[in-house]
């Protein structure tokens, strides 16, 4: 990334955020303790394999905040797609008891989602939302 903030490419500058947020099936207060920290970790490693920057992440007990940097050449809903798909399967893998609380409907996330872009102006703006959430401010 060049010091202004934007990443080059062949014939363009760009900069490609996202603040997404997503919710466990019916909302339940499923994500603390270690499905927290693993989903963490997961994301991370979605994220890291797809070229996706984390800017912020925060796991709240009944939905997620991130806040990506991508590629320009990434569609918005290309980027959920794969942060939620993959996320459920790998969680499902780590906690068996979170699979077996979703038994009945064999999903983890609802069907769906918010993303919002990001301009450079507002990026303190959104990081500060998402790290005050779990203290309430």
């Amino acid at each position: 990334m060049a010091s202004d903030g934007y990443h080059s490419a062949s014939h363009c500058k760009y900069l490609v955020q996202y603040h997404i947020i997503w919710c466990p099936k019916f909302r339940f207060d499923v994500l603390e303790g270690d499905a927290e920290s693993g989903l963490k970790k997961i994301l991370e490693d979605i994220c890291r394999r797809y070229g996706y920057s984390i800017k912020a992440l925060e796991v709240m007990s009944d939905h997620i905040h991130i806040f990506v940097d991508c590629l320009q050449t990434v569609a918005p809903c290309d980027v959920v797609r794969t942060l939620k798909s993959i996320s459920a399967v790998e969680m499902f893998k780590a906690f068996p008891k979170l699979k077996k609380f979703y038994s009945r409907c064999g999903v983890l996330w609802s069907r769906g989602y918010f993303i919002s872009s990001v301009g450079h102006v507002s990026e303190v703006t959104v990081k500060r939302y998402i790290e005050e959430q779990k203290s309430g401010k």
